[in-house]
């Protein structure tokens, strides 16, 4: 009587021909690792692009930042610009209130060229406070 269920001698299970594959291929993982590193390498500078302005420097601390900071921007000739769109000013108060019609505690961040005059500045400001817009906050450059 045999114990082993044949006696030839296989073993049962995987033979010679099937045997199982121990190597992973990476090839397709290095392609889509390539591919995206490419994708975010071509789209990085272009999210960092604004109204050029020249910020003046100042020794406050940094504010906590937004989940969606809404941003006006007062280039050095006086034109507005809501995130990177000019409007005037009139439609600008229009606009934001449209944006943020349930978020009125949500920071608004004004950007205002050295060289223009602190008049226009306030102007914008003094509008969004009276529009309700209480968190309204001026952005400087840090101090060298």
């Amino acid at each position: 009587m045999q114990m082993n269920g044949g006696g030839s001698g296989r073993r049962t299970g995987f033979s010679k021909r099937h045997k199982p594959m121990s190597e992973i291929n990476v090839t397709p993982f290095v392609d889509v690792m390539l591919v995206l590193l490419v994708v975010f390498m071509v789209t990085a500078p272009l999210l960092t692009v604004g109204v050029p302005i020249d910020l003046p420097n100042s020794q406050a601390n940094n504010l906590p930042e937004n989940d969606t900071p809404l941003s006006i921007t007062i280039d050095s000739e006086g034109r507005i610009y809501l995130q990177d769109e000019e409007v005037e000013l009139n439609q600008m108060i229009a606009r934001i209130s449209v944006i943020f019609e349930n978020r009125k505690e949500d920071r608004i961040y004004v950007h205002g060229d050295k060289n223009v005059s602190y008049g226009q500045v306030m102007e914008v400001m003094g509008l969004l406070n009276g529009k309700g817009f209480s968190r309204v906050a001026l952005v400087t450059n840090p101090p060298r």
